[in-house]
């Protein structure tokens, strides 16, 4: 029975891969996988299964709730005390809609597998994973240097009270060997964070809330990625328009400025926060910059390009920027990125025009497996 139970939720969890899989640029481009349902799950709407359900069998007028009356007549009665619904029943099926939770990680797999993008192979020698020793409890056997004195102590006291040789008078207690008590322990590997992503946005006044959302759920899912090849990840958050500053995730994605744009800014910072907190020894680093393409001059520009090239590239696995189309950027930016590192594997340019674009431009910057 439980073999046969196994089997279905096998075949069902299946349908769901399928599906999912399927429908994949939909759930993408509208964003409906970016609500965590709980501790490291999903909600996934799943309006193409039908929800079982029960149906009336041909009998021939033999079972129960036979006989006199229509269909939809109360039971046991005219309905005279009672009350009748309101409006006219319709004649169409109601919709559907069947809320499936799957795991952060099982999501990544079938991203992975449906974008063909290749495990990525961290740079350095550093754990990705340690290993704590914790106290959980006693046993009745173990080494003297675990011996626990208080649990031994209370367990012969106990014997002896029950079997009548404790003396108040002369309150003397030894311990024989089935008193012995010893610590326990279990192993708990530790997942030490060894990765970081730091996400740079353009939040000038050309950044509108459209754009912000496409950078909202285009950074869940290479959040989603990276968390399935390491034990550990870390995420910072850089917002500028001519000045640049660290916030929080939830500030990041709702800040809106209308000053002007120094893309120059969110670099120097970037590679301040790589020098203080993440040594490229130790951490193998990702930078994620959005922005409109609209920078406030060509100078700036300039140093940008020399910020990437001798501040940020050595130090990062890879550097992504994505432009996203606004109707008052310029797009100017990624053609003079483009133009200086057209040679250069370790940074990653993508455009993203709509929220269509995302999958794709999800493809471009992690097909590298960098």
């Amino acid at each position: 029975m439980i073999s046969r139970i196994e089997q279905d939720h096998s075949r069902f969890r299946e349908i769901i891969r399928g599906k999912i899989r399927q429908n994949l640029r939909k759930y993408i481009s509208r964003g409906d996988m970016v609500a965590p349902k709980g501790q490291g799950t999903v909600a996934i709407p799943m309006p193409q299964i039908n929800i079982p359900r029960f149906v009336h069998g041909d009998n021939s007028g033999q079972g129960v709730g036979q006989g006199d009356g229509e269909p939809g007549d109360p039971v046991g009665g005219t309905g005279k005390d009672g009350q009748g619904g309101a409006g006219k029943a319709g004649e169409q099926e109601g919709g559907k809609a069947l809320e499936v939770e799957v795991t952060l990680e099982e999501l990544a797999q079938i991203m992975g597998e449906e974008l063909g993008l290749p495990n990525i192979q961290p740079k350095g020698t550093h754990s990705l994973e340690t290993r704590k020793d914790r106290y959980v409890g006693l046993r009745n056997t173990g080494p003297e240097s675990l011996r626990n004195f208080k649990a031994t102590y209370k367990r012969a006291l106990r014997r002896q009270v029950a079997m009548g040789s404790y003396d108040p008078a002369r309150p003397v207690i030894v311990p024989i060997r089935e008193d012995r008590r010893y610590r326990s322990w279990r192993t708990d590997p530790r997942p030490q964070t060894n990765a970081v992503i730091i996400y740079m946005m353009d939040v000038s006044g050309s950044m509108g809330d459209e754009q912000k959302e496409i950078v909202r759920i285009e950074s869940f899912w290479i959040d989603t990625w990276l968390r399935s090849q390491y034990k550990g990840l870390e995420s910072r958050y850089i917002i500028h328009d001519a000045t640049a500053r660290v916030v929080e995730r939830e500030v990041f994605f709702r800040t809106r400025e209308s000053g002007g744009t120094m893309i120059s800014s969110a670099y120097k910072l970037c590679a301040e926060l790589i020098d203080a907190e993440f040594s490229p020894e130790q951490w193998n680093i990702y930078a994620f910059h959005f922005s409109d393409g609209d920078n406030w001059s060509v100078d700036d520009t300039a140093t940008c390009i020399q910020l990437v090239k001798h501040q940020l590239l050595p130090k990062c696995n890879q550097f992504g920027y994505g432009q996203v189309e606004s109707p008052y950027g310029s797009g100017q930016f990624i053609k003079d990125l483009r133009s200086a590192f057209a040679k250069n594997i370790a940074l990653v340019t993508s455009e993203i025009k709509s929220k269509d674009d995302i999958m794709d431009s999800i493809r471009e910057f992690l097909k590298g497996g960098r």
